[in-house]
C-alpha cells in the first residue's frame, strides 16, 4: 500500500466550527435539550422552505420514518418492493411482520420497474415501498397509477433524495409518505437523523403524534414512539443549511469531471432531463463482478475505499424465508461500485481514481 492519503467513498460536511458553536450557545441560553426545541422547530421551517414542502417532521435517524409510515397508514400483509436499496427499507418491513414482495428493478434507473408491479399483486398486497436510487425518482407516475388502480398507498424511500425535484416539484411531496435520511454520510446531515414528509393534513398530525408518544402535554390519543431529535443535532443541520447550494453545486462540478475522464468506458445509471439532481452518488456499473473486485482490489491498495452499493441484492438474504429471484437486481448488485463523492475531493483525486479504473476497464 503507497502513503497516498485516505480516500473513503464519502467524507462527513463539516461547517466552520464557529458557525455551530454560535447555535450550541443558544442551547447554553434556553437550557432545552430535546423535545421539539427551538433550534429543531427552526430547521424544520427552513427545510420546508428550502424543499418547497407544506409539512415535514425531523426524526432521529432515517429508519424510523419508514416504521412511522407504515404504522400511520395502517400497512399490513403484503407490501411490494425493491430489492436494490439498503437493507433498512426491507428491515422496517420485517420488523412490522409485513411481507415483502419483491420486484425488480429498471435496468437504466436501478429503481423499482413500476411497469412488473401489477403482476405482483394479491388480494394481500397493502402498500408500495420504492426506493429513489442515489437520488434518482421512481416512475413516480406509473407507480401512482397503479396504485390508485388497486388503492394501495405508497411510501418512497427517499433517503437519498434530498433536493431533488422532479418536473420542477420536490421528490418528496410524491406518494402518500416520504422518508429521508439525514445520517452523517448523506448530501444534508445533522450527524444522525431524518424526516417523514405528509402532504395530507390528517395523516401528518398523525405522524407528528406518532414521532412523540402518541401524547400532547397530558392528552393521549395513540401508541407512539419516541423519534425525537436533540437541539445538538438540530444546531449541526442549521449549521449545514447556510451551506447546502455550495455542497450541491461542487458535487456537481465533480460529478461532471467523472463523467468527463469516464465517458465511453464505463456504463452508469440514467438520470432523465427533467429531472433537478443533487448528485448524491456517483455509481458505476462494471462489466462484470470481477473487473469489479479487481478495481476495487487495486484502488485499496493505493488508500482508495469505494462501496459496494448496493451489495448484495436484498432478496438474496439469508434470513428471508422465500425465494424471490429478481435477475437485474441481482446482476446490477454484484457489479455495481459507489466511487468516492465528497465535497473535499478534488479533481487530482479523481484523476487517480480513473487512473486506476482505467487500467481494468
Amino acid at each position: 500500500m503507497n502513503d497516498h492519503k485516505i480516500i473513503n467513498v464519502t467524507k462527513p460536511f463539516l461547517p466552520p466550527i464557529e458557525e455551530y458553536i454560535s447555535y450550541v450557545e443558544e442551547i447554553w441560553k434556553t437550557n432545552i435539550l430535546t423535545n421539539n426545541g427551538p433550534l429543531v422547530v427552526k430547521l424544520e421551517e427552513k427545510l420546508k422552505q428550502f424543499l418547497n414542502l407544506n409539512n415535514l417532521y425531523i426524526t432521529n435517524n432515517g429508519t424510523i420514518p419508514l416504521q412511522i409510515a407504515l404504522r400511520a397508514l395502517e400497512v399490513e400483509g403484503e407490501v411490494i418492493t425493491t430489492p436494490f436499496s439498503y437493507v433498512a427499507t426491507l428491515n422496517s418491513l420485517l420488523w412490522d411482520k409485513i411481507q415483502p414482495v419483491f420486484v425488480d428493478i429498471d435496468e437504466s434507473t436501478f429503481c423499482i420497474d413500476a411497469k412488473k408491479i401489477e403482476e405482483k399483486i394479491t388480494s394481500k398486497t397493502t402498500a408500495i415501498l420504492a426506493v429513489h436510487v442515489y437520488g434518482i425518482p421512481c416512475d413516480v407516475e406509473g407507480i401512482e397509477k397503479v396504485a390508485n388502480k388497486y388503492n394501495l398507498k405508497v411510501i418512497y424511500d427517499a433517503a437519498h433524495a434530498f433536493g431533488v425535484k422532479f418536473k420542477n416539484r420536490s421528490l418528496l411531496s410524491f406518494g402518500d409518505v416520504s422518508t429521508v435520511s439525514f445520517h452523517a454520510t448523506k448530501l444534508f446531515h445533522t450527524a444522525e437523523g431524518g424526516a417523514i414528509v405528509a402532504e395530507n393534513i390528517e395523516l401528518n398530525n398523525k405522524i407528528m403524534l406518532l414521532r412523540q408518544f402518541g401524547h400532547i402535554q397530558d392528552e393521549y390519543f395513540l401508541p407512539g414512539i419516541n423519534a425525537k431529535i436533540s437541539e445538538l443535532q438540530a444546531a449541526m443541520g442549521l449549521a449545514c443549511m447556510t451551506h447546502i447550494n455550495q455542497i450541491i453545486s461542487k458535487r456537481k462540478l465533480l460529478c461532471d469531471y467523472y463523467d468527463a475522464e469516464l465517458e465511453g468506458r464505463i456504463l452508469r445509471p440514467v438520470i432523465s432531463s427533467n429531472i433537478e439532481y443533487n448528485y448524491s452518488y456517483y455509481p458505476v456499473i462494471f462489466n462484470s463482478e470481477n473487473a469489479l473486485l479487481q478495481t476495487m482490489k487495486l484502488l485499496m491498495n493505493s488508500n482508495i475505499f469505494p462501496r459496494r452499493y448496493f451489495y448484495p441484492s436484498l432478496n438474496t438474504l439469508p434470513f428471508l424465508s422465500k425465494k424471490q429471484p429478481c435477475e437485474i437486481s441481482e446482476s446490477i448488485s454484484k457489479r455495481v461500485l459507489c466511487l468516492p463523492l465528497s465535497y473535499d475531493l478534488s479533481e487530482s483525486d479523481i484523476d487517480l481514481i480513473v487512473g486506476i479504473i482505467k487500467k481494468t476497464v
